[in-house]
């Protein structure tokens, strides 16, 4: 057997337990969004998406599993890893497989399939591809030149303690 043919076997086995774990999440009133991150050596993490059962609008399932690995590892960098979701990350989740060193991301809906059911982010993928100035009308985001703002920067610089990311 060769190694695509089992990476795309492993691949579609991972991306039907997060569409399992986004069904059954959504049977229970919870978001019907879930998540595996699968380190190298074969460790499984887990989520759904926690919105409105935690009234936080960061959990979702990507962000919640990325936050499992992270704190079960512990580490904040998930290098080697690989997210699988049950829909197409939004630009939040896009960031923090970013911001995690995620190796790859594979996903089974896409943002069409999700906004078709009722959860349509297609603003948020607007909000960052249009200009500034119409960026500004949908969220005022200020630049406030302070004289202390690079302070938090100095400090860090000068801890010698500090890890790096």
């Amino acid at each position: 057997m060769s190694t695509v043919h089992e990476e795309s076997t492993h691949t579609q086995t991972y991306l039907q337990h997060a569409v399992d774990l986004a069904a059954e999440n959504a049977a229970v009133d919870g978001g019907p969004f879930g998540a595996v991150v699968v380190t190298a050596d074969g460790r499984e993490f887990s989520a759904v998406n926690r919105v409105t059962a935690d009234n936080d609008p960061t959990a979702h399932a990507e962000v919640m599993a990325i936050r499992s690995a992270c704190r079960e590892l512990g580490t904040f960098e998930l290098r080697g890893a690989v997210l699988y979701t049950s829909c197409e990350p939004c630009p939040l989740c896009l960031s923090a497989s970013l911001w995690a060193r995620l190796d790859a991301v594979y996903f089974a809906a896409d943002r069409h399939d999700a906004a078709a059911g009722g959860f349509d982010d297609a603003e948020f993928y607007e909000f960052f591809a249009q200009g500034a100035e119409k960026r500004d009308r949908a969220l005022p985001v200020r630049h406030v030149p302070l004289a202390t703002r690079t302070d938090p920067f100095e400090a860090w610089a000068d801890n010698a303690h500090r890890t790096e990311y």
